[in-house]
């Protein structure tokens, strides 16, 4: 197998940095993003004029309170929603500019996802879901990327678990094996959407564990949505929104520092 990826340098913002984005060396970016909904009378902003950067080999969290814009941010991001304006890029491919049919390639092949709901298909087994990204591409794993899969069975304790169905394995086996699936294609960035959202506080540790090994050891680019502090906490840098905008942007903090920041924020949400 070749060499993993190792993870690049990091630098953090200063605390109380709001609004301050840096875009070199950077996995994904938009600016001046905007997303609006309906017209006249029910005309809902979710995003108004967001500008952010995800630098590579990094776990960001992007936390708010409910209707912040914190999920339309991911979506757009990932190419599974339109902006209404701005831009935004996975490297160097402004997937603002891009078709249907051009952005399902790119999701495809160049970003990994971890759902809240696992979203196995209960009908193939462990192996078979890990590999699906690869079916749907029309392709099988390479010999390289067949190692690369089975390290990361092993390290991620799937190895007896390889022939079982999604209704067999606890939820934290599930949602492991849907971290599998997203790490499988080394995707330039993974988007975790509540990912421990549906189990308990020990699986859920497990998890936000290996998603920070991913990061750290295998330099891995993570962006996670989520309204957990604990959550949150696991992270290198946190993005905080508020009515559609970037109001705080932080370097790791502990659960207590974010909690009591997000409670500050709720008079103005």
């Amino acid at each position: 197998m070749t060499s993993p990826r190792t993870a690049s340098p990091r630098s953090h913002p200063p605390a109380n940095a709001r609004g301050r984005h840096d875009t070199a060396g950077s996995i994904a970016r938009v600016e001046n993003l905007s997303k609006t909904y309906g017209s006249d009378a029910g005309h809902v902003t979710a995003l108004a004029g967001v500008s952010i950067a995800i630098p590579a080999g990094s776990f960001t969290a992007i936390m708010g309170p409910s209707g912040s814009g914190k999920s339309t941010l991911m979506h757009i991001m990932a190419g599974l929603d339109s902006a209404s304006g701005g831009r935004a890029w996975l490297g160097d491919t402004e997937i603002t500019a891009l078709g249907d049919a051009e952005l399902t390639v790119v999701r495809r092949r160049r970003i990994g996802f971890v759902f809240q709901s696992f979203n196995l298909v209960p009908t193939l087994d462990v192996a078979g879901n890990i590999s699906l990204p690869f079916e749907l591409d029309g392709r099988r794993p390479t010999g390289a990327e067949q190692a690369w899969i089975d390290e990361l069975v092993a390290s991620l304790g799937l190895t007896d678990r390889l022939a079982h169905r999604p209704r067999e394995l606890s939820g934290g086996q599930q949602q492991r094996v849907a971290i599998a699936r997203a790490l499988a294609t080394r995707p330039d960035l993974v988007f975790a959407d509540e990912p421990t959202g549906n189990l308990d506080s020990r699986a859920g540790r497990e998890v936000l564990t290996l998603l920070r090994t991913a990061s750290s050891k295998y330099g891995q680019s993570i962006a996670m949505v989520t309204h957990d502090p604990i959550a949150a906490s696991y992270a290198d840098r946190i993005l905080f929104l508020a009515d559609g905008r970037l109001v705080e942007e932080r370097p790791r903090s502990t659960a207590q520092e974010i909690g009591r920041f997000m409670l500050d924020m709720e008079p103005a949400a």
